[in-house]
């Protein structure tokens, strides 16, 4: 009886070593919802690319490293469509860490959508490092475990002015989407235009529901300014290409925020798209750690070249979480402390959160130039010099 018992004894301990190795192997669960259908479906795509990539990059490495002890690949991303839906997104959130109960979360797209889900993140003590959201607002949350990896509204305006002060522009026509990014950037640009005596020429603003800009374009080419200012997301910088090139408006200076360095823009656009500039501080020419890599690999796994904003900045979040997570495991607090305290090699640079959770890198203007987009101010971090646009085709 008693070698009986001593063998059943070992089995169960045999059985139970097997199934503590099995959950040491468990993949890695890690979530998050985006903007599939409404208003910023057009855009999210390449965020959602960016992720995919990395969970590749990472499981044909063994999986990611878990505070130096193990590896352990990361299983298929638990993802819903919120719709771009900021009423949704709370819920969707609250359900990945309570039914879910996903080890990591990754961001949504877009700054309105991080606001949403911020109070989730802090009621559950949930770190997650932020990619597409940029608003002063942010500073306002005093968010622990909300960490924004984007340049705010005020850093990158200011780039912007110092810019077009750069190359002497006296006009400007601006539009701007009311959406809380879009109008920031309104809200800081104005008065730095106006310190650096660029007149005002044009001031519009109009609701994201826009089906056509032709007034807005018209009272451009009556102006003509020196520059054109767009501050748009994708859907009415598609519009504005689209009419300027029917108004021919010919501006030598022609910025839209959000759009030109979106893949899907220069097949649509063509030579037209020559000249245009957008904000981005990521090039694969860039003398950044891994951005020629990035670049190389993004292309060749979607057959398409990254979005040089929100693929960097998607894949940047990853990065930071990944150097994380290395150091201090699965533990959530470990994890919020690694990201607090540490400085990361990115691919667009070395980035450490300040600032309520504010990351501290360098804001850039890029440039489209025979077919890839350069950053051509500030000079310090420029790949090309910067050319006035050409006039439309």
């Amino acid at each position: 009886m008693l070698k009986k018992f001593a063998a059943v004894a070992v089995a169960a301990g045999a059985i139970a070593g097997f199934a503590a190795d099995a959950l040491a192997q468990q993949d890695v669960k890690i979530g998050y919802s985006i903007g599939r259908t409404g208003l910023l479906g057009p855009a999210v795509a390449v965020q959602e690319q960016a992720y995919i990539l990395w969970q590749e990059q990472v499981n044909a490495k063994g999986g990611l490293n878990i505070g130096g002890k193990e590896k352990r690949k990361i299983g298929k991303f638990i993802s819903y469509d919120d719709q771009s839906d900021q009423g949704k997104i709370p819920q969707i959130y609250e359900k990945l860490i309570t039914d879910d109960k996903v080890d990591l979360l990754l961001a949504p797209y877009a700054t309105y959508l991080h606001v949403a889900i911020t109070n989730v993140i802090e009621k559950h003590k949930f770190p997650l490092v932020g990619n597409t959201a940029s608003s002063v607002l942010v500073r306002d949350l005093k968010a622990r475990y909300m960490f924004f990896s984007e340049l705010l509204p005020d850093a990158y305006s200011k780039t912007l002015v110092d810019f077009l002060k750069s190359e002497k522009i006296t006009s400007a026509a601006m539009f701007t989407l009311q959406l809380t990014f879009n109008l920031e950037m309104k809200k800081f640009s104005g008065p730095l235009m106006k310190e650096a005596g660029i007149k005002l020429l044009v001031d519009q603003e109009y609701p994201p529901d826009l089906k056509d800009m032709t007034s807005i374009v018209n009272a451009i080419k009556q102006a003509k300014p020196d520059a054109v200012l767009g501050f748009s997301y994708p859907g009415d910088s598609v519009m504005y290409m689209d009419k300027g090139r029917e108004l021919k408006i010919d501006s030598p200076t022609q910025f839209l925020l959000i759009g030109p360095s979106i893949p899907f823009f220069a097949p649509k656009f063509g030579k037209n798209l020559e000249g245009m500039l957008s904000i981005g501080h990521w090039s694969p020419n860039a003398k950044f750690n891994g951005a020629k890599a990035f670049n190389d690999a993004y292309q060749a796994r979607w057959k398409e070249p990254p979005d040089y904003l929100d693929s960097v900045i998607a894949y940047v979040s990853c990065q930071i979480l990944e150097a994380a997570v290395a150091k201090a495991g699965l533990d959530k607090e470990g994890i919020r402390n690694a990201i607090a305290a540490d400085t990361f090699d990115t691919i667009m640079g070395p980035v450490k959160f300040t600032n309520n959770n504010n990351a501290t890198t360098s804001p850039g203007i890029l440039q489209f130039q025979n077919g890839i987009n350069q950053i051509v101010w500030p000079p310090e971090i420029a790949t090309a010099k910067y050319i006035k646009k050409p006039a439309w085709q």
